[in-house]
């Protein structure tokens, strides 16, 4: 199950060949309008702050549960259930909520028995970024931003759950003593399978600014900074394959379900993702969408102050990566449409027409501030290191892909990331349909790139954890339990020299980057007109 998507809850059950025998999902806003949502969220009138009702949530799962039971579902078959959930956002439960949850009457949808339950009866999630000054603080208390991110993994972030709770302690302190456990909206969505308190799992718990990456345990000077007793409204964590318990009765009464159904700890949405593109390590997934999204999986990380490292959810030795880059497919089509006359087409032949490295032109294309790094507009660079105004079309458009890649293996390999002889890139969205951006990539990363489909990866990853639940405990690995699962397809490999050119680029590339980066640091500010 996954509840990663604001606007939507989605389900799927696979069988044990993995093969997908049922999906569907409710739609927040068209399936329960009662809630008045927009995209499943309310953006509030500061447009900083942005929450979920969270017995939207209750209902969304009673609904889809009783879709699953009127087509016939056979519920007693399932072995494990385990789930995901949007990264960051937050689930305040009241006190002696507790006794309610483990004592709900099957005969009630599960919303009804659970009105009363929450302190806070819409979540903050991650969208939201109305707690700068509560990241500053935290900063300050711990010693700066660069040392957070040792500990925690990320510099202090506004949508960080830390940060989220530090903000209602300090203006509804009365709310924060209401309240006798904080969920994750993963370790919420497994509590109302236990039918009691999950613990929060290391990957998710450390999308917090709070769980100390290293020994996974929570950070004091961390929980100190946001607020007093948090630990024990925590909970303990505990790795991401633990098998929590059986499921409540209530399942088994109302719905069918086996009472030797096994929850198997629920984690973070792109946790779950890098479970369901079935990473290794070395590999690399690459989503090319509105904005790029990477997934590493690495041995030694090296937290950075951009970007973020994750507690690896199949693999407690092992840490996983997470950079994202606004300006991805809406900057690619700009260009298309100004150098290519809208055509893909004409695009890629542009694209072929010019030789890897661009003869030493290359540009920094950000049309909205970008994450990584913090910066904004168009920079061009000649061979001979000259800041230009305009390039040919075939090279801007070289410029702007061969660019792209650059940034994203420089700032992969901040954090850790080393390119092995076995290494994938597994490429996903918009523009993993086209092979001659994907040839870029490959000959950037020196590395043959894959396609995968992962239109629910959150949701399939949570399924094979389930499945990887129940025998982790014997040292069994997640690749030996997907191994019958479909191949990624290959789809082009490094061209011949590829590396030679690749070291340069990237070496030229840090150089004008730094250049740039200087633009957004001087006490003067710089004016940029697009062309």
């Amino acid at each position: 199950m996954d509840w990663g998507d604001f606007f939507k809850k989605n389900f799927i059950a696979i069988d044990e060949q993995l093969r997908v025998i049922y999906e569907d999902n409710v739609h927040f806003d068209k399936d329960l309008p009662e809630f008045k949502t927009q995209g499943g969220v309310y953006i509030h009138s500061d447009r900083l702050t942005v929450t979920s009702p969270v017995l939207m949530w209750v209902k969304a799962l009673d609904m889809i549960l009783e879709k699953m039971k009127s087509s016939g579902f056979n519920f007693s078959q399932i072995r494990a259930l385990s789930g995901a959930g949007q990264q960051h956002g937050s689930v305040y439960w009241k006190k002696g909520s507790s006794q309610i949850l483990k004592n709900a009457s099957s005969e009630l949808p599960l919303h009804q028995s659970l009105k009363g339950c929450f302190s806070v009866s819409d979540s903050p999630i991650w969208m939201d970024s109305s707690t700068t000054s509560q990241c500053r603080e935290l900063e300050k208390a711990v010693g700066g931003a660069q040392h957070l991110a040792s500990v925690t993994g990320s510099r202090a972030y506004e949508r960080f759950t830390g940060n989220q709770i530090a903000k209602i302690y300090s203006q509804n302190p009365e709310v924060y003593q209401q309240t006798e456990r904080i969920s994750l909206v993963s370790s919420f969505a497994a509590s109302l399978f236990l039918g009691t308190y999950a613990p929060i799992d290391y990957s998710d718990g450390s999308g917090m600014n709070l769980l100390q990456i290293w020994e996974k345990t929570w950070s004091k000077s961390c929980l100190d900074a946001c607020a007093p007793g948090l630990e024990e409204r925590l909970g303990c964590p505990v790795p991401s394959h633990s098998v929590l318990g059986p499921i409540s009765p209530y399942y088994s009464q109302r719905y069918g379900f086996s009472p030797d159904c096994k929850v198997v700890a629920f984690t973070g949405d792109n946790p779950a993702s890098l479970a369901g593109m079935r990473l290794q390590e070395g590999d690399i997934a690459i989503s090319l969408g509105t904005s790029d999204t990477l997934f590493l999986w690495i041995q030694e990380p090296t937290p950075a102050l951009e970007g973020h490292i994750l507690c690896n959810p199949v693999d407690s030795q092992t840490y996983m990566a997470l950079l994202c880059f606004k300006n991805g497919s809406l900057m690619r089509e700009r260009i298309r449409d100004d150098c290519a006359s809208g055509s893909w087409d004409e695009f890629s032949k542009a694209l072929s027409s010019t030789a890897a490295g661009n003869s030493g032109n290359l540009g920094f294309y950000f049309d909205v501030m970008e994450i990584t790094p913090e910066a904004v507009g168009i920079h061009r660079f000649n061979r001979d290191n000259q800041k230009v105004s305009r390039f040919p079309k075939e090279v801007e458009i070289r410029a702007l892909i061969e660019g792209q890649f650059m940034a994203k293996r420089i700032h992969a390999e901040k954090l850790g990331y080393k390119v092995l002889p076995r290494t994938r890139i597994l490429a996903t969205g918009g523009a993993s349909h086209n092979k001659k951006i994907l040839q870029v990539l490959s000959d950037v990363f020196n590395a043959p790139v894959f396609t995968i489909d992962t239109a629910n990866s959150a949701c399939l990853g949570s399924a094979y954890r389930a499945i990887h639940g129940l025998v982790a405990e014997r040292n069994v690995s997640l690749a030996d339990v997907v191994k019958l699962a479909p191949e990624p397809s290959l789809a082009v490999t490094p061209t011949p020299g590829a590396e030679e050119v690749s070291n340069f680029g990237n070496t030229i590339f840090l150089f004008r980057s730094s250049a740039v980066q200087k633009l957004f640091t001087s006490a003067q500010p710089y004016t940029l007109h697009h062309l």
